[in-house]
């Protein structure tokens, strides 16, 4: 069977890709408005202000530096589904061009603050326009080739898949063409798709155009290739831990006045322990106790949360939630306390949330590999969470586990920043809270 795919990119079709869509053009756009913009405005502001200074010098390095990082930032971000273009505009050049910031001050070298303000706000208000260029197209036409598993593609508003009834391209628009690489499909369609490759259209996998497209990875039989590529970045799962501890330990003193306040609250809201102790499953599938702000009524079933699979169920409007606990629970509050269990390594800042012990024994009983999810640390933010919510129902559980494998199968330092900064969004609405 012929290989012929290409990488799916949110945001633009790849067969006819705009010219704002390209590394080059956004690169030189970068530079321009971090470097050159400020330079004029300034010059026009003091013509008398002199260019070649050691300040003016240092100023273009580090607008230089935050315009690539951001580039390439807003760039790896867009790969991953479920985020429109122009939601990573800010964050990604507020990042790099924060890093720049640092990076002088630890330097000691002289700088202008007004030349990084202006670059920064001239590259971010460039690619606001470039993303909304991007997005001015939002729906993408794909030809399915019908046969292999192109039955079940996803039903998503901005893309509408055609059958292909004969072994041959069509005279209507093609943003991609559809085909099961592992099924037999006959000499003619393979013709038929080396032709589509040679005309310059995408031809993708339908596994990879689906999981590229939804955010979420099916595993279906224990002997798939597949499976053996979804083993997270070893290398990374150590750089993480390393990480992960060190910014609890840094944020520990921050968070302990915060501690304080919310104890207080919680023990005049009602009667019982500040701190809500549950067994759960964590990495490799062993159990251990998540600490959490107590959210419920003492005794309610919520210390018995970890020996019942019902008393372990948070639903909508559940009256076993104090009126404090509300609060806690849609800005996630209460989850704060578990950078003692990133301390103690049981848990990461970013990861598969972790299940009730009850509730994930009976996951385990019900869903296929529902285990494979504890290859990595489980985590106070999630990619499920960012894209699902909060759910317990069985066949919630099954999409959830989907996401999980995603975030395993794409375990990365680029898709961690993504649910990092997607949380900081969500947290403001309450999203999946119950």
């Amino acid at each position: 069977m012929l290989m012929l795919t290409e990488t799916f990119k949110s945001g633009t079709a790849t067969n006819s890709r705009p010219t704002v869509s390209m590394f080059r053009f956004q690169l030189l756009i970068g530079v321009i408005a971090a470097c050159i913009m400020p330079m004029i405005a300034l010059w026009l502001s003091n013509k008398n202000l002199p260019l070649d200074s050691a300040q003016s010098l240092h100023s273009i390095l580090a607008a230089l530096l935050g315009a690539v990082g951001g580039v390439v930032l807003y760039r790896r971000l867009g790969m991953f589904p479920g985020l429109r273009n122009i939601e990573n505009v800010v964050p990604s050049f507020v990042i790099s061009f924060a890093v720049a910031a640092v990076a002088l001050l630890l330097l000691r070298l002289e700088y202008s603050r007004i030349h990084l303000i202006i670059g920064f706000v001239f590259t971010v208000g460039f690619f606001v326009l470039i993303a909304i260029r991007l997005q001015r197209r939002s729906l993408y036409h794909f030809w399915v080739v019908p046969s292999g598993e192109t039955s079940d593609m996803p039903n998503l508003a901005n893309c509408r898949w055609h059958r292909l009834a004969h072994a041959m391209l069509p005279d209507e628009p093609i943003d991609g063409i559809v085909a099961d690489f592992r099924a037999d499909i006959g000499d003619d369609w393979e013709r038929t798709l080396a032709e589509a490759v040679l005309r310059g259209h995408s031809v993708y996998h339908v596994k990879q155009l689906r999981e590229s497209l939804t955010g979420r990875v099916r595993l279906e039989h224990m002997s798939e290739n597949s499976f053996g590529s979804l083993i997270p970045n070893l290398s990374y799962r150590k750089a993480k831990r390393v990480f992960d501890f060190c910014a609890a330990l840094a944020a520990l003193p921050l968070l302990l006045p915060v501690f304080a306040v919310v104890a207080v609250l919680i023990k005049l809201d009602s009667k019982g322990p500040v701190f809500f102790r549950q067994i759960r499953a964590g990495y490799r599938g062993r159990p251990f106790r998540c600490i959490k702000f107590r959210s419920m009524y003492h005794g309610s079933g919520a210390a018995e949360a970890s020996h019942g699979r019902a008393a372990a169920m948070t639903r909508d409007d559940d009256d076993r939630v104090t009126p404090i606990g509300r609060y806690l629970r849609r800005y996630r509050i209460d989850e704060l306390p578990q950078v003692f269990n990133i301390l103690m390594g049981e848990m990461s800042w970013i990861g598969p949330r972790p299940e009730a012990a009850a509730l994930s024994s009976w996951y385990g009983s019900e869903l296929a590999y529902y285990s494979y999810r504890h290859i990595v640390r489980p985590g106070i933010t999630g990619w499920a969470q960012v894209n699902q919510g909060h759910v317990v129902e069985l066949d919630e559980i099954d999409e959830k586990l989907q996401y999980d494998f995603y975030y395993i199968k794409y375990f990365s330092f680029w898709l961690d920043i993504l649910i990092a900064l997607r949380t900081v969004r969500i947290i403001t609405g309450g999203f999946g809270s119950k």
